[in-house]
Order: structure tokens, then sequence, then C-alpha cells
């Protein structure tokens, strides 16, 4: 790899997402690190939200910003928006409304950053690139990339895209079922920090480290604005008296970061409100108690833990979990007694049911899928011009 790279034999990519959840950007993030990792000084990688451009109408800014209030308190609603616009009149209709509504904000966006392939984060933007080729007479390399493990949305299989990376078998099904090429669908899993890929070796050190008890189970809870169920379920854990730590990561939901301080906790436990290197906590981790979301579920399987899943938004998230389930990598609790009884029961007889859903949960994860989706990227940016 050269380190003095001349800027004529650089390769732009431009990725876009947005910012309805945590999946996207990391997404982004994940593809764009491993491009560094791997390409250096011959990759410029730019991550653009196109949503938040100051020409893009004020409601998407505002859409984005109350999606923890909406997913959180009007969870009925956000489902039936989500089935109804999955239908394909409505997905027609959504399509052609935001090609006029963003159709400027993503051309002024390709033409300020002259892109060899541009990757899609978020499942809207293929159709309003297909446009502007059109309009321009013009071609660039397009990399859809669904971040939705079971159950995903019309929109994101749009057949502008050169190239579609897929989470999982069903979601490659799904693809074939719209009618995309094979050749243009390939597995790569989501893409997850590269740290993730490191696994979780010398666990006893990092726990150390980390100032955590290297001889109980460890329970990494992982909360945020989003998460209902989560402070009862810990609260019932918390008088288990089961040999198990409590690590606990409020995602910055203050409210919940306040509640757990005042707490009176019996079980050894660390509190935390928020964190910025998720890949070391995960590894120094025996399995997750979260909600059921594509980037959770995801870096937790990256991670072989298996997963307690206490919530999910209906919708999408139904698929993560039925996913997670269904390949015997974690369970579902939807209440704080059945979250109990799911942690009896992988302690009991030794742990035996644990280790059965650790080895599905390494069946199922795909720690390598950011370098992996960083190599497809990488031939359609490198592929000569048409």
């Amino acid at each position: 790899m050269s380190s003095n790279s001349d800027p004529k034999y650089q390769k732009h990519v431009l990725i876009l997402m947005a910012d309805f959840g945590y999946g996207h950007r990391s997404a982004a993030n994940a593809i764009a690190e491993a491009l560094q990792e791997t390409h250096g000084q011959d990759c410029v990688v730019e991550i653009i939200n196109p949503l938040d451009d100051k020409r893009a109408p004020a409601f998407f800014r505002k859409d984005q910003a109350n999606y923890d209030r909406l997913v959180r308190e009007m969870p009925d609603l956000y489902k039936l928006g989500y089935q109804v616009s999955d239908s394909s009149v409505a997905s027609d209709l959504i399509k052609n409304a935001l090609t006029l509504l963003l159709f400027n904000v993503l051309r002024e966006i390709v033409h300020q950053h002259q892109p060899d392939v541009i990757v899609c984060a978020y499942p809207i933007y293929p159709a309003i690139l297909s446009e502007i080729f059109k309009l321009e007479k013009r071609r660039i390399p397009l990399v859809t990339v669904v971040t939705d493990l079971g159950i995903v949305h019309k929109l994101w299989f749009h057949p502008a895209s050169d190239l579609y990376l897929v989470p999982t078998q069903t979601v490659y099904d799904l693809a074939i079922e719209a009618g995309l090429p094979s050749e243009k669908v390939k597995l790569t899993g989501i893409p997850v920090h590269p740290d993730l890929a490191k696994g979780k070796q010398d666990q006893a050190s990092l726990r150390q480290n980390l100032g955590w008890r290297t001889d109980l189970f460890t329970i990494l809870a992982v909360g945020s604005k989003r998460v209902g169920n989560m402070y009862d379920s810990l609260r019932v854990l918390n008088h288990s008296g089961l040999p198990l730590q409590l690590v606990i990561v409020a995602g910055g939901d203050d409210k919940l970061y306040r509640r757990l301080e005042e707490t009176n906790w019996h079980q050894e436990t660390h509190l935390y409100n928020f964190v910025s290197d998720m890949a070391t906590f995960m590894r120094a981790a025996d399995c997750i108690l979260a909600k059921a979301g594509g980037l959770i579920v995801t870096e937790a399987l990256a991670c072989y833990l298996p997963l307690i899943l206490v919530d999910l938004i209906p919708g999408q998230e139904t698929g993560n979990a039925e996913f997670v389930v269904n390949g015997n990598a974690g369970d579902l609790a939807r209440d704080p007694i059945e979250v109990l009884e799911v942690m009896c029961h992988w302690l009991e007889n030794g742990g035996d049911l644990y280790r059965s859903r650790e080895q599905n949960a390494r069946h199922l994860g795909r720690p390598q899928a950011a370098y992996d989706a960083a190599g497809l990227v990488w031939a359609e940016a490198a592929a000569p011009t048409q």
C-alpha cells in the first residue's frame, strides 16, 4: 500500500446514511474504517447525511430528532406507518415524493464530492440517484447496504444499485424474490466496527483493566431512550441472588442513569451513562441484555455473545428478534420475570444452555462483515469506467 498516494489515483467513496436509529450511521462508519485500514491514503471516504443538509425540507431533520420519542411512546403508530408504506403502491408513491423533495440536494452532493462509488446505507437514496443519472446521462456505481436482519422494507430493493450487501440468508431470499439478479446480491452481514473482529481474547485482562470482577458471569445491559423494560429487568436480576455481575450502559438516557445511581445494588454492578469503546465492553462480557435493534444484535453476534432481548420496535425489529431466537442465539423476554427465567435456565446444569446459545451466536455472527463490504465497495470504485 502506498503511504504517499498520488491524488490522481485516489478513489473517492461517498457513503450516504440517515439518523433514524443508530444502525445506518454505524454501518457507514464501519465500512469507512475498514476502507481506511485496508487502503489508507489510496482511499478518501466521506460520510454524508443528506437529510441534515440545509437545502433539505426541515421536516426531515425534525423526523430524525423525534424518532426516539415516536418509537418509544407510539410503537403501534410506528408499526402501522411501516406496514402501510411497505406496500408496492405506497412504496412507489414514497419514491416519487422523495425524488421531488431531495433531487437537488443529492445532485449537489454528488457534484461537490465527485465520488468513484456511492454507498447507500439508507434505502431512499438509490431511486433519487437513478433519476439524477438519467438526467445527466452519467453513471456512478451504487452499492446498497441493507441494515435490517429479517423484515426488510421494499424501498431497500430499488434496481438502480449495482450491488446489494445483505445481512442474512432471509434477506438474500427476499432480495431475489423482489426480482434482483443473484449476481448483484452478496451475503456479507451488517458491517460492524473492525475492533469487534478481535473476538473475546484475554477476557480476564480486559475485565481487570475495566475494574470488573473476573470470576462472575457478566451481563452487559445496553439501554437508550428507546428501550423499555430495562430498569425493571435489571431490578429483578439485582435481587436474583445469582452469581453474576451487571455492567449497565444507559446509552445517554440521563433519566435512566440517575435512577440507576439511586438504586441499592446487591449484585456486583458497574454503571456508565455512555461509553465510546463498546467493542472492549462487549469483548469482556458474557452476554448482552438489550432491545432488538439491528446494530446491537449484529455487534453482539459479531462478538459471539448470546442476547436477552427485552424490547423491540414493531416492524423491522421483529425480524431482528426472530433472527436471534430462531437461530437459538438468545431469548426474547417480554417482562422482568421472563428475564429471570431465561438467566436461570442459561446458568443451570453448569451453564449448558448458555454454552449452546454462545455456540449458536458464533455461528450467526459475521465479525468480518466490514472488511467484506469494504472489499466489494473498493472493487466497484476501482472498476474501469464504462
